[in-house]
């Protein structure tokens, strides 16, 4: 783990329980699903560690309007987000960026680009009709 940060056992369990997952769980759903194996770990601690994670590439921070997500899979790739509930999903079809030429030539320093779907996942369009 390259993460500039000494290893903990409490930072290698959150990024295992994170890789085990197919979703994109918010800290508090990540902390639920470790607490199970390390009792004593707070919130806070879940919050530095994904914080500090995504800060150093290892994992995605997903931002939302409500709570962020995190996805263990740190490569680019596009997301789809429900605007009921906040699910994330990936989304597999190959989607290629626009050349950031033209960003760069205006003067800004690009350091990553998001693509993101957003609509209503099957069970938010279950309940709505």
């Amino acid at each position: 783990m390259k993460i500039g940060q000494r290893r903990s056992k409490q930072r290698e369990l959150i990024l295992e329980e994170l890789k085990g997952l197919t979703c994109h769980p918010t800290a508090d759903e990540l902390y639920e699903r470790v607490r199970k194996r390390l009792p004593n770990i707070s919130l806070g601690t879940v919050y530095r560690n994904l914080e500090l994670m995504a800060d150093n590439g290892v994992i995605l921070k997903i931002e939302t309007s409500g709570k962020n997500r995190f996805d263990g899979n740190a490569e680019p790739h596009p997301h789809i987000r429900c605007l009921q509930c906040g699910k994330v999903d990936d989304v597999m079809n190959e989607v290629t960026a626009p050349e950031i030429d033209d960003i760069e030539a205006r003067g800004y320093d690009v350091k990553g680009c998001s693509i993101e779907y957003f609509g209503l996942c099957p069970e938010c369009q279950t309940k709505i009709q």
